[in-house]
């Protein structure tokens, strides 16, 4: 089989699953047979170009994007509590941004070394002495520490905290509500951060996501397989602990929900809650583990009832962060988010700076830093036409 015929039929059919449409809606799509279809998927017949034009419009993509090959993620940590028929397609998008992410830095000699690379080593060295909720404590601790923030700061730009320290952080516009986000290992592109930023998930969300991802890479680095689909339950809830204790320090904490003592408790815990930028999920769990009290639930949920006459779903964000100025950030899926999504909290910018180094150093074109950041021509002229 020709190699370029291989490239092609392993491109057409990752897209075709992740769209969940068989080969007959391919062809379909396509104006062809269905015959002629599976004989290219199959690399078994040498289309010609119009035809790949043809499929590529009828799929909704890039007729590059079948016939660029694919590097496979191994060292991958991408679990979900749902089947994902996108899984495929998101892990070689992924490689993709990691490889120009990654050929950036060295074009213009801006490599970011990785802070936390000793931390990971020292914890894996204390599992002995420290195990579960205080060995994730402990890391939010020393990640904490790492980053030069005080014992009662809270955390206003965790994107720009973690791309500083080396690890790559980015927004994936993903329709789905049972993934939140994964993450890439350092001997495999990374370390790289990915967060669902889809607009039924709350900013809240995506930064305890982001902080969540962090927690995998500094405790779980040895479960780093891309082979593994099942989410373990017992290093969820670590990286979860790890999550909250990172946005939210225990002192921090009690000094805020003291210096609160005086308001309504639904507009105490809304209070504390913009302050750490975290959701209110997130401070009631602090509460329940501090004092022990499993009415802090009830509580709350019976004063939002009795304020607004609403019951809160699953998803609902009461008071959620507020949208700032949008920014759009290339996506893995090449969607466009709605202009509202994104707020200046979360925002992963490096990316977009090493494309105007390399462009002002003439290391690339115009056009392809517009193909690295998943926006068209016109739009990136006008970027950097408006570059001070």
């Amino acid at each position: 089989m020709n190699p370029d015929l291989r490239v092609i039929g392993a491109n057409l059919r990752r897209i075709r699953e992740a769209k969940g449409l068989t080969q007959a809606e391919m062809a379909e799509r396509a104006s062809i047979s269905r015959i002629a279809y599976r004989n290219i998927e199959n690399g078994k017949s040498t289309p010609k170009v119009s035809t790949l034009q043809n499929i590529a419009a009828g799929a909704g993509t890039k007729l590059q994007d079948l016939l660029i090959p694919v590097r496979i993620l191994t060292k991958v940590r991408f679990r979900a509590t749902k089947k994902m028929n996108s899984r495929e397609n998101i892990l070689t998008e992924v490689a993709r941004w990691l490889d120009d992410f990654n050929d950036l830095e060295i074009l213009v000699n801006a490599h970011q070394d990785y802070k936390f690379a000793a931390l990971t080593i020292e914890l894996a060295q204390l599992s002995s002495i420290k195990r579960g909720d205080d060995k994730a404590k402990y890391a939010a601790g020393r990640a904490r520490e790492i980053l030069g923030l005080k014992e009662k700061e809270p955390i206003r730009d965790i994107t720009g905290l973690l791309e500083k320290c080396g690890i790559k952080v980015y927004p994936l516009n993903l329709v789905s509500d049972g993934f939140f986000g994964l993450s890439v290992a350092e001997d495999d592109g990374g370390p790289a951060i990915i967060v669902n930023v889809w607009e039924r998930i709350s900013v809240e969300r995506w930064i305890f996501s982001t902080a969540h991802e962090l927690g995998h890479l500094l405790l779980h680095l040895d479960t780093y397989n891309v082979d593994e689909c099942v989410e373990n339950k017992v290093q969820e809830r670590e990286a979860d602990v790890f999550a909250s204790h990172f946005l939210m320090p225990e002192k921090a904490f009690i000094a805020e929900w003291n210096e609160a003592a005086g308001l309504f408790y639904l507009d105490r815990v809304f209070k504390t809650k913009r302050i750490f930028q975290v959701s209110y999920k997130t401070v009631l769990y602090r509460l329940n583990e501090i004092t022990g009290d499993n009415s802090v639930w009830g509580k709350f949920y019976g004063a939002f009832r009795r304020r607004t006459g609403k019951t809160l779903g699953k998803t609902d964000e009461p008071e959620a962060l507020a949208p700032d100025t949008f920014r759009q950030s290339p996506e893995v899926l090449r969607a466009h988010e709605p202009d509202t999504l994104s707020p200046s909290d979360f925002l992963a910018d490096r990316l977009s700076r090493l494309v105007r180094q390399a462009i002002e150093q003439d290391e690339i074109t115009m056009s392809r830093g517009a193909e690295i950041l998943g926006k068209d021509l016109a739009e990136m002229r006008e970027i950097v036409s408006l570059w001070v």
